[in-house]
C-alpha cells in the first residue's frame, strides 16, 4: 500500500478520534462529572474526569502526523537509493530529499497536479513513477523534454542533432563491491550546460533509432549508463508521473559486506552533498 494513503488513514482516523471528544465525548464527560460530584461520589467524578487513552493517543499524533504529511506532501520528501543506475553520481546506500514542488503542486495520494510552477530540464536528477509499474518510484536524469530528437550511439548522446561533450575519461574503480563494474569508464558529460559525470563500459549499445520526445513526456537515463534500466528499455515518463526534484542528499550508508561499526558505516563525506 502507498505511504502517503497509510499516512492519510492514519491522519483520518486520529483527527476524527479528536474532533469526536472535543465536541461530543468531552461535553458527555463533563456532564457526568458535575452529577457525580453533586452526589458527593468525588472519586469517581475524577476517574470519569480521565481522557480515555485512545484520545489521549490521538490528540498526541494528529498534529505531528500532519505535520510529517503536509511536509512530505508538498515540500519534500526522503527517499533510498536502491541501485548502482546512477553511479557515480548517487551511491547505492545514499538518502536523498526531493524537492516536492518544483515540477508543480499535486494532491497527495491521487497524486493530480493543481498548481503548475516548472517542468522538468535537461540534466536535472528527478524521481518519477515508474510507467510500468506505478507503485515503485525511480530516480534517472532528464536527458530529453517535449520535442527533442534523441539519439543514443557509440556511447555518445545526441540531442536535436548535437552530440554532447564527453571529456576526462579515466578509470573507474567503486568503492561499493555490492555493485562491482569491471573495465569502466568515468566520463564528465555537458549535458546541454550541465556538468554530470557518467560511466560507460565496454557493453554494445541496444539498437535504438533517433526518438522524438512526445509533448507532456520525458526521456530519461541513468548515469550508469550500461547499467540502467530506463527509458532506452520501456519508454517515456508521463508528466502525471512526476514525483520530483532530488537535490540534497541528507544521509549515506556503506554497503558493502565488510564488517564495520556502525559508525564507520555513515559515509560523512556525502551527507550534505548537493545533487548536480
Amino acid at each position: 500500500m502507498d505511504f502517503a494513503l497509510i499516512m492519510l488513514l492514519i491522519l483520518i482516523v486520529t483527527g476524527a478520534i479528536w474532533a469526536l471528544d472535543r465536541w461530543l465525548w468531552a461535553p458527555q464527560r463533563e456532564r457526568r462529572v458535575k452529577n457525580l460530584a453533586a452526589a458527593g461520589k468525588t472519586e469517581q467524578a475524577e476517574q470519569v474526569r480521565k481522557e480515555p487513552v485512545m484520545v489521549e493517543y490521538a490528540r498526541a499524533f494528529f498534529p505531528v502526523i500532519l505535520i510529517v504529511f503536509l511536509i512530505r506532501s508538498f515540500l519534500a520528501e526522503p527517499f533510498r537509493i536502491p541501485s548502482g543506475s546512477m553511479l557515480p553520481s548517487l551511491f547505492i546506500g545514499d538518502f536523498i530529499l526531493v524537492n516536492k514542488f518544483t515540477y508543480g503542486v499535486r494532491l497527495p495520494v491521487v497524486n493530480t497536479k493543481v498548481l503548475d510552477i516548472q517542468h522538468p530540464q535537461r540534466g536535472q536528477v528527478m524521481v518519477f513513477r515508474y510507467p510500468k509499474n506505478p507503485s515503485i518510484n525511480y530516480i534517472k536524469r532528464v536527458v530529453g523534454i517535449p520535442g527533442d530528437h534523441i539519439l543514443y550511439k557509440d556511447k555518445k548522446l545526441y540531442i536535436n542533432g548535437t552530440p554532447m561533450e564527453q571529456m576526462d575519461g579515466l578509470p573507474y574503480y567503486p568503492s561499493q563491491s555490492v555493485d562491482p563494474q569491471g573495465d569502466t569508464l568515468k566520463l564528465t558529460e555537458n549535458l546541454d550546460g550541465v556538468k554530470h559525470a557518467i560511466l560507460t563500459t565496454g557493453q554494445l549499445d541496444p539498437p535504438l533509432p533517433e526518438i522524438v520526445v512526445p509533448e507532456g513526456q520525458y526521456f530519461v537515463m541513468g548515469d550508469n549508463r550500461d547499467r540502467s534500466n530506463d527509458s532506452r528499455f520501456w519508454g517515456f515518463v508521463p508528466d502525471e508521473n512526476l514525483v520530483g526534484r532530488a537535490f540534497l542528499i541528507w544521509f549515506s550508508w556503506d554497503m558493502t559486506d565488510q564488517p564495520k561499526w556502525f559508525w564507520e558505516r555513515i559515509v560523512w563525506n556525502r551527507i550534505g552533498q548537493v545533487i548536480r
